[in-house]
């Protein structure tokens, strides 16, 4: 590897990346990363298909369309796909993939699906974005010096060609913002991320410069984002423009411009645009947006019937778990970790299409879209357009699914920035090997989680020091118990995370075992203004698992049930793990309720015949508070102990 963006992580993060294939994994993620490659990744033509995208360079002038952003996206994903499974196969396809686009650079510099008459309108700069991501991604793990001089030699054409022509402010130049008609510039103004990235590569300062100019434009035209995130006063669904995922980008943007400048202001301001976001937007699921794909202040309208349709976008869940992996790299706090497991296992899981649903005569491998409240899967497909003259079709989450497929194995485990100790992410069963500086170590996960609550850890290489391992525990497990070699430790959490230190011999067993009572989240914890029919339900959840209602299982999911009054924890009757195959779960709770039982199973397991059997859904409506003609409970003094 010959150029890297990520050496500058060493002095800039707590957490880094393992090397390439440093970990092997089974269980439904894995299982996820797998069908994904399978389906998409490993096929050659459809990658031609992407790159044919450019060969005219007019493709997206007639709607000014995005058709541009499909190679980059489904590029990323296989990098971060690759560096979890190093299936060459899938090395090989993406290296010659990679050649064919570089063809399509043209004289001025440019790989776009747009002409010189209409670019830097609709979404030709987004598409730019993705076109440099895509071979920033690939530069990773490239083997050839030669290709990766071509690279990156692309890449300077690229930005150049971008310096040259936007600015902020400056004579005979548009405003980044002004490069695009849609949401206000926003989305043209994430081009920040693979404009740092390529400062990281270089060190070349006029990409700096570039980045602080995007900056300074403000994210959109009207309205600066960035400013505004630094004064902490407005939530994101509060803002002018409020397109979810493209503003997530553009502050991933300013988080490498904090790698490279080490301006604590831009780490303040991103965390505050996350604290926001997670005391607004995201849902029970793990993603964001009730009125499809806008922040919109999801978090109280997730559970109001008004709000119907699509929602919950695939683009937006796998972008806030990409967005989350970066800010537990730089700080370290688990707390972004358990939101990356939420979105994972709940709104990700649940749009992998592992049973080929078709959409208009068309399969993809991902759903666009997810119910909260008595609706179905598989209502649309998000980014929807026509490619070869109508031959085929794709859309935006489709390419991006494979990010966040590949996203959740590939980090799983990570290491301290000084690469002394080793730290686990998710609990995935298989195998991880983590490189010190004075000899490798490893670990062997044997568990059922996350429908299982113990996970025991097995050390299959010993240490002649004493090594400290951080293991993450959920802020939603209450009481945690670890034990090594069957004695119970005693251990304290930090950032969301165990410490265990010992000298670690061949064949240690470490046995965690987490808090999996089931938890009931009522509408009125979250939001006691809410309206009657809004605040009579509650959601369910075991471990980072939402349940959920599906028609399969009972006749009427929407049909009104009696919870005890103030209970928050309720033990179940009967737990079931289990598949998918023939229709079946991965988990099943039975509830008593008052009303008899109560059958639910895993968000991701549920709906998954795309509304032939009726809608699903993750909130219950409940009797309590309708019974109580609207009147609804006090705030509890800490909302978190509703969980």
């Amino acid at each position: 590897m010959k150029y890297t963006a990520y050496a500058i992580r060493q002095s800039t993060d707590r957490f880094v990346g393992l090397p390439p294939g440093a970990a092997k994994f089974a269980g439904p993620m894995a299982e996820a990363a797998a069908f994904v490659e399978r389906k998409s990744l490993l096929d050659p033509k459809l990658w031609c298909v992407f790159v044919s995208q450019f060969k005219r360079g007019s493709e997206d002038n007639l709607d000014m369309g995005w058709r541009s952003e499909y190679w980059g996206k489904m590029m990323r994903g296989a990098c971060i796909t690759y560096e979890y499974d190093r299936n060459e196969a899938l090395y090989a396809v993406m290296e010659e993939t990679v050649r064919d686009l570089l063809d399509m650079q043209d004289e001025f510099g440019r790989i776009t699906s747009y002409n010189l008459e209409n670019e830097f309108r609709g979404w030709d700069v987004w598409g730019r974005k993705y076109v440099m991501l895509g071979l920033e991604y690939f530069l990773e793990i490239c083997r050839d010096d030669i290709l990766a001089d071509r690279i990156v030699n692309s890449l300077r054409r690229q930005a150049d060609y971008m310096i040259a022509k936007t600015g902020c402010g400056e004579a005979g130049k548009l405003d980044v913002t002004n490069t695009s008609e849609a949401w206000e510039g926003l989305n043209a103004s994430s081009i920040l991320e693979p404009v740092v990235r390529l400062y990281h590569v270089t060190g070349e300062a006029r990409y700096l410069d570039y980045a602080a100019k995007i900056i300074r434009c403000g994210g959109t035209k009207s309205f600066n984002i960035f400013e505004a995130a630094l004064a902490d006063e407005k939530a994101p669904c509060e803002y002018p423009v409020t397109k979810a995922y493209e503003m997530m980008s553009c502050f991933e943007g300013i988080l490498e411009f904090y790698r490279a400048t080490g301006d604590g202001k831009y780490l303040q301001m991103v965390r505050n645009f996350a604290a926001k976001v997670i005391a607004t937007d995201v849902t029970v699921i793990g993603s964001a947006g009730t009125t499809h794909e806008l922040f919109d202040h999801s978090r109280i309208n997730q559970f109001n019937p008004a709000f119907k349709g699509i929602m919950q976008e695939t683009c937006v869940t796998v972008t806030w778990m990409k967005f989350c992996l970066q800010l537990l790299a730089i700080t370290g706090d688990g707390a972004f970790a358990d939101n990356i497991e939420l979105s994972a296992y709940n709104a990700l899981l649940g749009a992998v299409n592992f049973e080929e649903n078709p959409f208009r005569g068309e399969v993809f491998a991902f759903d666009s879209y997810s119910p909260l409240l008595n609706s179905s899967r598989g209502l649309s497909v998000g980014g929807y357009k026509t490619l070869l003259r109508g031959l085929m079709h794709w859309g935006c989450c489709v390419a991006i699914g494979a990010c966040g497929t590949g996203l959740f194995p590939r980090y799983a485990g990570m290491l301290s920035a000084d690469k002394k100790a080793p730290v686990v992410n998710f609990y995935v069963p298989g195998e991880i090997g983590f490189a010190l500086p004075d000899g490798d170590f490893s670990v062997r996960i044997e568990t059922g989680y996350p429908y299982q609550g113990d996970v025991r850890i097995v050390t299959t290489s010993g240490r002649d020091n004493e090594t400290p391992l951080l293991l993450r525990i959920p802020a939603w497990s209450r009481e945690t118990v670890i034990s090594v070699n069957e004695r119970e430790a005693d251990f304290t959490v930090e950032n969301g995370y165990a410490t265990l230190s010992e000298a670690w011999k061949e064949g240690d067993i470490i046995d965690v075992r987490f808090d999996m009572r089931v938890r009931v989240i009522r509408a009125a914890e979250i939001d006691p203004d809410a309206s009657p029919e809004s605040v009579c339900h509650a959601a369910i959840m075991r471990g980072p698992l939402v349940l959920a209602r599906d028609s399969v299982l009972e006749d009427d999911v929407t049909s009104a049930v009696c919870f005890p009054p103030g209970v928050k924890f309720l033990i179940p009757r009967e737990v079931k793990t289990g598949s998918l195959e023939n229709g079946g779960k991965r988990l099943t709770v039975v509830l008593e309720t008052e009303d008899g039982p109560l059958v639910l199973c895993d968000y991701a397991s549920a709906g998954r015949d795309w509304g032939k059997s009726g809608p699903v859904t993750c909130w219950v409506r409940t009797k309590q508070v309708s019974a109580e003609k609207g009147q609804r409970p006090e705030r509890p003094e800490d909302p978190a102990a509703a969980e």
